[in-house]
């Protein structure tokens, strides 16, 4: 049984994140042989039953990436005889030959989402988007099988087109994240002294971060004196300008922090220690910052935009990530109220066991050798 996973477009955190979480907990069958190609910078797992192939050309541009995939790797597939392709990017651009099913994944929402799709400014950015939603939209339909992450993205793709054979599994949290039960975690350096309200996320339009500065700036004097506000993400966006601007703007350049980016196996200790975690995206597929906050056990105010509510629960309070008053609102609730935040943080606790990484890679092996005992009998 051999399953060839292509995961040349994983060039990013969440991609890569996915990849490692799924390959480090592969079955160790004998009978089971995973193949994968996957950009040179990320070192796989060393396991007996994982081989990394590589293109005979190089794939970082994504035309070329593309171009290779649709000569060279119906080619690759025929010579490894594979009976599954997995192409957890959402995009599946061979054509299998006989014997071979395919399947993918569908992770990224924006080119799905109109509103989200009418904000972007960037004419390529925008051209992207409209080709992405008609390859990813014709890739789900043909494939033998789609992974979805939440129940929401499911329903939205339904309505579009049918689907021959799907299921959802849910990203996990990686146990480095589960830290509501590390009392003694050490503080990162980087964080101001005293409390501070935390928002993690990359800054584009439909993360909202403009709003909840807005909001921040609404707050009474002696709740900002109290907590500061910490954005933690990557910068060097337009998005990331106009924060910046807004900032100065109201005056709060002493009480809101800029982090910039901080190293993904840093970020459990800013979870851990804030007083309260935000989370004001419009437009998410499976939001693992969400989950990981859930994990750190804090009290937590969201996005109540779906399919925030679908992993939260009721172990979050909700608010409209468009209206700055709401957001403020929320926080205000969180940053005087104690027994309401408490509450909330035991149940993000609680609600953090529902989302585990080792149930969700089993599911997703399960599922694509059941896929792959079925292209046996095709040969």
């Amino acid at each position: 049984m051999r399953i060839l996973v292509d995961a040349l477009s994983a060039r990013l955190g969440g991609g890569q994140t996915y990849l490692l979480n799924l390959l480090e907990r592969a079955p160790d069958d004998a009978g089971l042989e995973i193949l994968v190609l996957a950009p040179e910078q990320l070192a796989l797992p060393a396991r007996a039953n994982v081989r990394r192939l590589r293109p005979d050309w190089p794939t970082g541009n994504p035309l070329l990436r593309t171009l290779w995939e649709k000569t060279r790797l119906p080619r690759l597939l025929r010579r490894e005889r594979i009976d599954v392709l997995f192409c957890p990017g959402g995009v599946v651009a061979a054509k299998a030959p006989p014997g071979c099913l395919t399947a993918t994944m569908f992770r990224n929402m924006i080119p799905f989402d109109q509103r989200v799709r009418a904000s972007i400014r960037d004419p390529l950015q925008r051209i992207r988007n409209w080709l992405l939603y008609r390859v990813m939209l014709r890739s789900m339909s043909e494939a033998d099988l789609v992974i979805f992450v939440s129940d929401h993205a499911r329903a939205a793709i339904g309505r579009l087109t049918p689907i021959r054979r799907a299921v959802t599994l849910a990203h996990g949290i990686a146990p480095a994240f589960r830290t509501h039960r590390q009392a003694d975690l050490p503080r990162p350096a980087q964080l101001p002294d005293g409390d501070y309200v935390l928002y993690v996320s990359r800054f584009d339009v439909y993360k909202h971060h403009c709003e909840v500065v807005s909001a921040y700036a609404q707050l009474p004097d002696e709740l900002r004196s109290r907590a500061k506000l910490v954005l933690v993400g990557e910068g060097g966006t337009p998005e990331a300008a106009r924060v910046a601007a807004l900032i100065a703007e109201r005056g709060l350049a002493g009480q809101v922090v800029v982090t910039g980016p901080v190293p993904y196996r840093e970020l459990p200790g800013f979870y851990r220690h804030a007083r309260m975690i935000l989370f004001a995206s419009s437009c998410e597929n499976c939001p693992n910052i969400l989950l990981e906050a859930l994990g750190a056990g804090r009290p937590i105010a969201s996005s109540g935009v779906m399919p925030m509510p679908e992993f939260g629960g009721d172990a979050v309070l909700y608010f409209s990530p468009f209206d700055p008053a709401d957001i403020a609102q929320a926080m205000r609730r969180l940053l005087s109220d104690e027994r309401l935040a408490a509450e909330l943080a035991a149940r993000a606790a609680l609600r953090s066991e529902a989302y585990d990484w080792e149930r969700t890679a089993q599911a997703t092996w399960a599922q694509l050798r059941e896929l792959a005992a079925d292209a046996h009998p095709r040969r």
